[in-house]
């Protein structure tokens, strides 16, 4: 086999890496992790990752109650347990995947490029803009994508949350800790977030929900010198056969309007891919191209939760593992 540096590449760190970096380790592979931002992904953006398994506040024997991990606290530990069984990482981004024989070969733009029989793409998924004037000129200055980034700047202020799923109703609860005036508005006439977590929203009496409403535009007027932030909304609100527009002050607007996959590296190899862009693959987390598998938020059909993307993560490095035996001929049963 022509020489390269390292057994498995990893590309993202969400859970999904993270774990396969952590498996892929244990099973004496040389893991090298390339992750652009820092490790875990969207994960750092939750307050309290509630319904991941154990994760939950609990009484030690010295009778002190102990809280439940945070999104960030969760993810520092995936990373550390994936170090400590011999993962490295690396802060960089890969541009294109490229294959050649039994060999892969990341693109960095940093870097020198990075060769692999194997390689788990584990890129997740980017947050969906919604498209409306004022979006891109106000982000960050009012509009943004990440609650308990910027949450804590709005404490008792106006804020209008956008979408219907699980992370603008987790996102809303968390804003609604913040502020007594929470406004979450959603396109169609009900939620489609899981049922236990739209429940809680509509019982929240700081949260007042708008179904049936879209953004139709965000205006900004300057806050400090010529610089603008976030001033209104521009509401239209479907009503039987018709529709009404209707301008509300705001403080802040939070969007979380679903996800794109980041799947574009792998173009080039000719890996199949569904309607939306998200990355194919069989049961053990194999895509169509001999030697890559995909994990997490980035594959196509997943149940986009933590628990999920981890466990994904874990079958993709076994299943790696066993194709990089295979290119060995050291396979076993």
């Amino acid at each position: 086999m022509p020489e390269y540096d390292a057994d498995l590449l990893v590309i993202g760190a969400g859970p999904a890496g993270l774990t396969a970096a952590q498996y892929g380790a244990r099973a004496n592979l040389k893991v090298l992790v390339i992750e652009q931002l820092a490790p875990g992904g969207q994960v750092l953006l939750i307050d309290v990752p509630e319904n991941y398994p154990a994760n939950i506040q609990y009484q030690n024997d010295m009778g002190i109650k102990i809280p439940p991990r945070t999104g960030f606290e969760l993810a520092r530990d995936m990373h550390d347990q994936a170090e400590t069984f011999g993962a490295v990482f690396l802060s960089d981004t890969v541009s294109e995947i490229k294959k050649e024989g039994d060999i892969f070969t990341a693109v960095l733009t940093g870097g020198d490029p990075l060769k692999a029989p194997a390689v788990i793409m584990a890129t997740g998924a980017e947050h969906r803009s919604l498209g409306v004037p004022g979006e891109k000129e106000l982000t960050g200055r009012g509009v943004s994508y990440c609650a308990t980034c910027d949450g804590p700047f709005f404490k008792n202020k106006k804020i209008i949350v956008i979408g219907g799923g699980d992370a603008a109703c987790d996102e809303a609860q968390y804003l609604s800790r913040l502020s007594p005036h929470v406004v979450l508005v959603h396109r169609r006439d009900r939620f489609r977030a899981q049922k236990a977590l739209a429940e809680r929203v509509m019982r929240n009496p700081n949260i007042d929900i708008r179904f049936n409403t879209v953004v139709k535009e965000i205006k900004g007027e300057p806050a400090a010198g010529p610089i603008q932030r976030v001033s209104s909304v521009v509401f239209e609100r479907s009503i039987g056969g018709g529709s009404e527009k209707n301008e509300e002050s705001a403080d802040v607007i939070f969007i979380f309007a679903g996800t794109l996959p980041r799947s574009s590296q792998v173009s080039s190899l000719g890996t199949k891919l569904d309607e939306s862009g998200y990355i194919i693959t069989d049961h053990k987390m194999a895509s169509s191209v001999p030697g890559l598998y995909a994990a997490g938020d980035v594959r196509s059909g997943t149940f986009r939760q933590i628990v999920v993307a981890a466990g994904e993560g874990a079958v993709a490095a076994h299943n790696a593992a066993e194709y990089i035996d295979r290119l060995r001929g050291a396979t076993y049963g």
